[in-house]
């Protein structure tokens, strides 16, 4: 489906028009005209893009301003922007390559954060045995916040099982809970603590519940700064500086727009059931299906939802996405179609 214009809560295709359930703009931030006055006002003082290395001679203030508040705000010592999520991921894997060689990863872990010969840190729903063992070494564990096609957070207890002799660095990618899990959208970074880890890192994409164009990576100050010196960090292009001074400038926004996201999913979910083939968690904003005919069936009821194959996936993904511009009578339409009664009639 080709598109001429943003989809928000509305879509148009080949001339005709329909609701959307889909995408990754939670708080809706892409098309709000005030996040687009502000970005407006950031391209007079920023410019278009800034394609200079961040370790020239002349840098840029509003990198520091927005690495130190988007720091404070996820709670860990400092914080590093870059032109993508990507390329956030690829930096801080790369880097941990150099010196340690044992990595596991979460099933279905992004692939910005996986890396050649990394192990399943599961098998057959138990810790891999390498985890249990008496090695002394260092290792890499990988994971999303959100696993794919999950709905709630990664839990991290397992740590707790791994044996004392591993040294544990958790590298773990917030692009689908930074903006909308925690209680002022700070995502998990900070709640994940535990006795046995070395060292955490967040990697994120800023461009989907946060509406930017880059990617971070957070952590403590010393791996921050070593990141800093890494040539590919050195020689890539920058996150643009307008859409970082735009978030800057719209921080009552984002508050405003997570309350309207909070009331919209209290909205759906009040007095309803909801069919098995559905997965969900009511204070989360994506609704998953495994059912292909639920994306025809939705089609033809004028409502387009997200449906494609990601490569981490064995099947194709059915989401259905909650915004905080959807309208309740938008959410009305969307919620008579998830009662079993109904379903069965329609698949």
């Amino acid at each position: 489906m080709i598109v001429d214009s943003f989809p928000d809560r509305k879509i148009k295709i080949k001339g005709k028009e329909y609701l959307y359930f889909g995408g990754t703009s939670y708080l809706g931030i892409a098309t709000h005209p005030e996040f687009q006055h502000n970005l407006a006002r950031s391209l007079k003082k920023w410019g278009t893009f800034y394609g200079s290395s961040r370790n020239a001679n002349v840098q840029l203030s509003v990198y520091n301003e927005f690495e130190q508040l988007f720091a404070n705000q996820v709670g860990s010592e400092a914080s590093l922007t870059t032109s993508s999520g990507t390329l956030a991921g690829k930096l801080v894997v790369d880097y941990l390559s150099k010196s340690i060689s044992s990595f596991y990863h979460y099933t279905k872990t992004h692939p910005a954060i996986l890396v050649k010969d990394s192990l399943p840190l599961f098998i057959n729903g138990k810790l891999h045995p390498k985890l249990l063992d008496g090695t002394n070494e260092e290792i890499v564990i990988t994971a999303d916040a959100v696993l794919s096609l999950e709905v709630t957070a990664t839990s991290f207890s397992f740590l707790n099982d791994i044996s004392s002799r591993k040294k544990i660095t958790l590298v773990i990618d917030e692009s689908h809970s930074l903006g909308l899990m925690g209680e002022h959208g700070e995502g998990i970074f900070a709640n994940i603590s535990n006795e046995k880890l070395h060292r955490k890192v967040m990697i994120s994409s800023l461009g989907k519940a946060l509406g930017l164009s880059g990617g971070i990576i957070a952590g403590d100050k010393t791996f921050i700064n070593t990141i800093k010196n890494e040539s590919i960090f050195i020689s890539s292009s920058s996150a643009n500086p307008a859409y970082l001074n735009a978030f800057i400038l719209s921080q009552g926004l984002f508050k405003a727009q997570r309350k309207k996201l909070k009331e919209n999913l209290e909205f759906l979910f009040e007095d309803i059931e909801i069919a098995e083939i559905f997965k969900y968690n009511k204070s989360y904003p994506v609704i998953y299906s495994s059912n292909d005919n639920v994306f025809n069936c939705l089609l033809k009821k004028g409502i387009v939802i997200t449906n494609f194959k990601y490569p981490t996936y064995k099947v194709a993904m059915n989401r259905i996405v909650i915004t905080a511009n959807h309208t309740q009578e938008d959410l009305k339409k969307i919620k008579n179609f998830l009662k079993p009664t109904i379903l069965e009639a329609e698949l």
